[in-house]
Parts: C-alpha cells; sequence; structure tokens
C-alpha cells in the first residue's frame, strides 16, 4: 500500500467519524439519552441537618448507653452491646455527684434509621431479675432534635450534628436522654459562634410537647418485667 493510498484511507476514516458524530449530536434532539430512575427508601430523607427545614430533624443519631445499681447489665440495640459482669454491682449515679447527667454520652456513632428495640436485661440492686425492650424508633417517630434554642439564634447553612441517644439503666428505672448540640449565633461578638448543649430525658408514652432538663419521663421496672 503506497503512502498515497494509505492517506485516503485515513481521510475517508476521519469523514466516516466526523459524519457519525454529527448525526449522533443531531440525534440527541429526538432521542433523549436512557434514565435510570430510582425510588428512594420509604422512610429516607434528605440528611441536610441544618435550619432549612424547621424544625430541624435527624436521619442518623450515635448511641450510648449506661448502667448504674445493677447486676449483670445487658444492653444490646443494633450494632451495639453492652455487658457488666453478673456479680458486680456497678457504682451508683449518686456517687458520681455534679457531673451526672452530664456525663453521659454517645460513642456508637452514625446509627442510620431505627434498628429493632433495644432488648435490656439486668437485676436491680435488690438481685430482682428484669428484662425489657425499649423502641427507640417509637419514642423519636419524628425524628426531631430536642431543643429550646430559637430559630433566629441558629446560623443558616451551619450543619446541626447528629445528636446523642442514651439510654440509662439505673437500679429499676430506665432513662432515655437525647443530647444535642445546637450552633448559636453569638450576639456579643458578631461572626462567631457559641454551642447549646441541651438533655432530655423521658420514656415511651410520655407526653412529649414540651420537656425541659427538670422533667423526667422514665420507665420504673418491678418484677413483673421479667420475661
Amino acid at each position: 500500500m503506497d503512502d498515497r493510498h494509505a492517506a485516503a484511507i485515513r481521510h475517508s476514516f476521519r469523514t466516516c467519524v466526523a459524519i457519525a458524530a454529527a448525526m449522533l449530536l443531531a440525534g440527541c434532539g429526538a432521542i433523549p439519552p436512557k434514565t435510570l430512575h430510582m425510588q428512594p427508601a420509604a422512610d429516607s430523607r434528605p440528611a441536610d441537618n441544618t435550619v432549612a427545614d424547621w424544625p430541624p430533624k435527624f436521619v442518623q443519631h450515635n448511641f450510648g448507653a449506661f448502667c448504674y445499681s445493677t447486676y449483670g447489665c445487658t444492653i444490646r440495640y443494633g450494632g451495639y452491646s453492652r455487658s457488666e459482669p453478673d456479680e458486680e454491682l456497678q457504682i451508683s449515679s449518686e456517687s458520681i455527684g455534679a457531673k451526672y447527667p452530664g456525663n453521659l454520652d454517645a460513642g456508637y456513632l452514625g446509627v442510620l434509621g431505627f434498628p429493632p428495640p433495644a432488648t435490656v436485661r439486668w437485676r436491680s440492686r435488690d438481685g430482682v431479675q428484669h428484662e425489657t425492650e425499649v423502641d427507640i424508633g417509637a419514642i423519636f417517630k419524628d425524628h426531631l432534635i430536642l431543643h429550646r434554642v430559637p430559630r433566629e439564634d441558629i446560623p443558616e447553612g451551619v450543619s446541626i450534628l447528629n445528636p446523642d441517644i442514651v439510654l440509662e439503666v439505673n437500679d429499676r428505672t430506665i432513662n432515655v436522654y437525647m443530647r444535642a448540640f445546637i450552633p448559636q449565633k453569638n450576639r456579643r461578638f458578631p461572626g462567631t459562634l457559641i454551642a447549646a448543649i441541651v438533655t432530655t430525658s423521658f420514656w415511651p408514652g410520655a407526653e412529649r410537647t414540651e420537656f425541659t432538663l427538670s422533667n423526667r419521663h422514665s420507665h420504673r421496672s418491678s418484677s413483673s418485667d421479667v420475661g
């Protein structure tokens, strides 16, 4: 094959490619590209975590659990598990002093949605066995981040971190807490931020219209709770 013949073939190939590309571009207006449509999960919602949608809601949460004045306390929630020695009485919350309940936090991070109810099994200080379930999803069915910070005090576009949900077994009583870190505008020093840490406690079935730090809704166990 001589050089002139090879050059003619290359020119012909480039011309074919150019024509094919032109046909493809011309056809784009008539034949729309194939689009993959995916239905979101029934309980999915955008993880915005800002004040754009008020009141603020959460999609993920952190979880923690504590046991006081108990023997053999075992708590399981999704992939979280906590087990205390069966023959060792755990310290009382009173022994912690003023740090309680501010010491309660959540180290199991990024729980998406709500796993099945937490299972709790323990013996109270008097040695009586107890077992119950705590339906975290039922308590927080509206996905609200509980706080008392006015909307106008929260900066636009600043993300609110996932709230902590903490389950506490205290002798015969179970408390459930939410702890939220809420960014706020610093009115004394404009352009800087401060934050409020709000802790709320309650139990399933309690009225949730208004919660304050002094309003605790708890479940007190009796021997009839044993499964």
